[in-house]
């Protein structure tokens, strides 16, 4: 399969329902989701790169400000021939939450997940290909950063299995991206557990080894965070 067919059958679930509250002095109240990056809005980077994939169904899961990224979407945001659901939650259910709110909307087997806030320019081809490999479940995409302060670091094993989340340390290390491959099963297993966030409620209690990570070699860019939005601003991410 061509890189860019890669997502042609696999729906994308955008986790874009936060309420960007450390923005607000960079954006201006503007969602993450549509925090201005080299001239337009994040969102549009996110789509072009899904596209490149041939991605053609994505979900947003929208909460704060929705009706401003659904009115971003309908001035003609950059979806082509991409069919793009926006799903409103009706009060903020947290990551894992959002997920078990639009878990019919989900259809593929495995679905991407991935944060509305970040960017990793990785190769999605090979993302699915090494999670299909492992037979796992879930898998997490993860990438090493020069400074962990702000991010979940991961302890990765030499077969690809996940064996610990670390916590938050300064200094470099290997962290989780925010970006998912996860089965049906995985995910109805969310949304029956009708926990709030993935990454707490979830993947941290999941058993050791259980889950598949796959350490890419890409950039990392984290629009939650002040100085990174702003650093962000200028450039492609």
């Amino acid at each position: 399969m061509r890189s860019e067919e890669v997502l042609a059958n696999i729906d994308v679930a955008v986790l874009a329902g936060g309420l960007g509250s450390r923005l607000r002095g960079v954006t201006g109240g503007t969602p993450k989701v549509l925090a201005p990056v080299a001239g337009r809005a994040f969102l549009g980077h996110l789509l072009d790169h899904l596209g490149k994939f041939g991605a053609r169904r994505v979900v947003l899961c929208l909460g704060d400000q929705a009706d401003r990224v659904t009115a971003w979407l309908a001035r003609g945001g950059p979806t082509g021939s991409m069919d793009v659901v926006c799903e409103i939650e009706p009060s903020p259910l947290g990551t894992a939450g959002a997920l078990g709110y639009v878990r019919s909307e989900l259809r593929s087997n495995p679905v991407l997940v991935m944060n509305g806030d970040t960017f990793l320019d990785a190769d999605l081809r090979a993302f699915v290909a090494f999670h299909r490999l492992s037979g796992a479940e879930a898998s997490l995409l993860c990438v090493a950063v020069e400074d962990a302060a702000r991010h979940e670091r991961v302890d990765v094993g030499p077969d690809g299995r996940l064996r610990a989340f670390l916590g938050k340390a300064p200094g470099p290390g290997t962290i989780s991206a925010g970006v998912y491959l996860f089965s049906a099963a995985f995910l109805d297993g969310i949304a029956a557990a009708g926990v709030a966030s993935l990454e707490h409620d979830v993947l941290a209690k999941a058993p050791p080894g259980s889950l598949h990570a796959h350490v890419a070699k890409a950039r990392f860019v984290d629009l939650g965070a002040p100085e990174s939005a702003a650093a962000a601003g200028g450039r492609e991410p």
